[in-house]
This record gives C-alpha cells, structure tokens and sequence, in this order.
C-alpha cells in the first residue's frame, strides 16, 4: 500500500508531501519538507526505513537553512543498536525510534511498532533529531493509547503533552498547534529516492 500525505505544520510554516509505501518487507518513506521558522528558511528531504515491524532500520536526512546544508545517516538493526555515518553510536543504544521534530511522520513510527492497547501506555527511548539547530539527542517519551485513533504523547523530560489523532494507518491527522493534515490519498508513484540509494 502506497499513500501520499500533505502536511501543514502550524509553528514551523510548513508543508510537507510525504510518500509512506508499505510492503510484505516492511515500509519506506521518502518526504520533502520546505518553510519558514523565524528568520529562516529551510528545506528537508528525508528517507526512513523499518522492517515490517515498523522497527526503524534506516534514516537519512539532508537540510539546507541559516545558509548551512546538513547531511546524517543513521543505520540501525532494529534492537536498539546504532551506527552514525557509518561509526558505532553507543549513545543511542536502547533507542528504538526516530523522532524529527519537524514532521509528524515520525510519530507513526512508535505508534504502529507498539500497537497499544486502549488503556495501556508505554514508555520509549528514541533519537530525537532537531534538523534545524543541528542537534541529535536521545529522548524519553512516553505513548498512551486513548482509543484507536486517538493517542496521548508526552516528552518525558519536558513535561510537554499532547493528544494526537490518527488514521486507521496510524498516520497522523491532527497534531495539535503543530501539524494538521491538508491531504491524503492512495497512489501508484515508482519510488525513486528523493536522496539516493544507500
């Protein structure tokens, strides 16, 4: 299955177009993010890959802002155990998800790899990656299922909070203050990696 999704994001004044394709070998995404926060403006390609599991394999993100490009590469084998550019990354061992604080894609990620029960909520380490201040960090956060379209998120250091609504694909649809979706529908493109092959 293959859907193409259109994002605004509120405080970043943002849009984004992201292609999520799922197979029997687990999903692929590739986005493009472009917009505006602060004085700056910014563009983001993006590319992440899980196992059918929805355990993160690979993530690779390119950004262009503040007249600076950034490039990362992560690579995981799906327990928790990480390589940065290629080099072990013992920091982030136990991390089990990205988090890109400029989409909400990364969001779907733990919420389909948990699969939550209403009522039962859990708490995840993840490599939370702020592209436009260039930092990469991991995080504490913790996910409760409210009901099967419905989830209470909350940075566990921060004491932030929020309850986000899904799709039946765990796809968000309302971030509040954040992101809202503009659009979303079941397409038939042939992938060609937005940043290249690996």
């Amino acid at each position: 299955m293959q859907t193409n999704i259109m994002w605004t994001g509120l405080e970043y004044d943002s849009m984004e177009n992201c292609l999520v394709d799922t197979t029997e070998k687990g999903t692929e995404i590739n986005s493009v993010i472009v917009g505006t926060y602060g004085s700056r403006i910014f563009k983001v390609e993006y590319r992440i890959r899980t196992n059918p599991r929805w355990e993160t394999l690979f993530v690779e993100a390119r950004s262009q802002h503040s007249d600076q490009f950034q490039y990362l590469r992560l690579e995981s084998d799906g327990q928790g155990n990480w390589q940065s550019q290629g080099k072990p990354a013992p920091q982030f061992n136990g991390c089990m998800d990205i988090d890109i604080s400029i989409t909400p894609l990364t969001n779907t990620l733990p919420i389909n790899r948990l699969k939550l029960f209403p009522g039962t909520s859990q708490e995840i380490q993840v490599v939370y990656l702020d592209l436009l201040e260039q930092q990469m960090v991991p995080a504490r956060q913790k996910y409760s299922c409210l009901s099967k379209t419905s989830y209470q998120y909350e940075n566990v250091p921060n004491d932030f909070e929020a309850v986000i609504t899904v799709d039946e694909l765990g796809l968000v649809v309302d971030y509040p203050r954040l992101f809202v979706r503009k659009a979303s529908l079941n397409s038939n493109y042939l992938v060609n990696n937005i940043i290249g092959k690996n």
